[in-house]
C-alpha cells in the first residue's frame, strides 16, 4: 500500500529546508595562484601527459642508435680532393685576375702621368712659339744698337732670362758643323780651310726647348772648295 504519510512529511521536510545560495566566481585571474581563469564556456585542452623518464631514456637512445646507423651509411665522395683541388684552382685564378688588374692599374696612372706632363710640355711650347715674333725683334733691335743700354735693354735682358727657365735655348752659333736637324741652308758657298759643312753665317736665329726643336736656325753653309 502507498505510504502518503511518509511521502507528504518528505516533500514538507524538503519544501521547508532552506536553499543554500549559489556563488560564481567570475574573476579571470586566480587569487591564489595570479594564472590567467578561462570563461567555464571554453574547454581548455588538457596538455598531454609527459613521458615517464624510462620511456624518455628509452626514446633518446633509440634516437642516437639510428643517428650512428645513418652515420655509419655515410661515405665520404671520392670527388672531395677533386672539390678541394678546384678551389685551390678558382683561388689561384682569382689571385692572378687581381695581380693583372694591378698591373693594368699602374699601367694606366703611368700612362696618365706620361700624358699630363706631355700636355704641360705642349703648353709650354705653345707658349714660347707664340714668343718667336718678339725674340726676332729683339734680335734685329740689338744687331742695329738698340739694345746697348736703356730701360728697353733691361726689359729685353728679363724677358730672354725668363724664358731660359722654361728650357728655350737659342741656336745661333757660328763655326759649328752644319746639322739638317737644327739649321736650316738658304746659302751655300766655298770655304777655305774646312773639311766638313760649316755654318758660316746666321740670318736668322732658331729655337729649341730641350730636345724638342721649335724653329731652326736660317744660316749660310761654307762647303768645302
Amino acid at each position: 500500500m502507498p505510504h502518503h504519510g511518509n511521502d507528504s512529511e518528505h516533500s514538507r521536510s524538503e519544501g521547508n529546508e532552506p536553499q543554500k545560495p549559489v556563488i560564481r566566481d567570475n574573476r579571470k585571474v586566480d587569487p591564489n595562484t595570479g594564472a590567467a581563469r578561462h570563461p567555464d564556456n571554453e574547454r581548455v585542452a588538457e596538455p598531454a601527459e609527459a613521458p615517464a623518464a624510462g620511456n624518455e631514456a628509452s626514446a633518446q637512445g633509440d634516437a642516437l642508435s639510428q643517428a650512428e646507423e645513418i652515420l655509419n651509411r655515410i661515405e665520404v665522395p671520392a670527388e672531395e680532393s677533386v672539390a678541394r683541388g678546384a678551389d685551390t684552382a678558382e683561388v689561384a685564378e682569382l689571385r692572378n685576375d687581381l695581380l693583372r688588374l694591378q698591373a693594368e692599374y699602374v699601367n694606366y696612372r703611368k700612362r696618365v702621368e706620361r700624358d699630363r706632363a706631355v700636355a704641360g710640355e705642349m703648353a709650354v711650347i705653345g707658349v714660347l712659339n707664340s714668343l718667336l715674333p718678339v725674340l726676332d725683334d729683339i734680335d734685329a733691335a740689338r744687331q742695329h744698337g738698340d739694345l746697348e743700354d736703356g730701360p728697353f735693354a733691361s726689359i729685353a735682358a728679363k724677358l730672354e732670362n725668363s724664358l731660359k727657365t722654361y728650357g728655350l735655348e737659342r741656336i745661333a752659333d757660328t763655326g759649328v758643323e752644319f746639322d739638317p736637324n737644327i739649321h736650316e741652308a738658304l746659302i751655300q758657298q766655298p770655304g777655305e780651310d774646312i773639311e766638313v759643312d760649316t755654318v758660316s753665317q746666321v740670318l736668322r736665329s732658331g729655337y729649341r726647348s730641350k730636345e724638342r726643336v721649335l724653329r731652326a736656325a736660317q744660316v749660310i753653309v761654307a762647303v768645302p772648295a
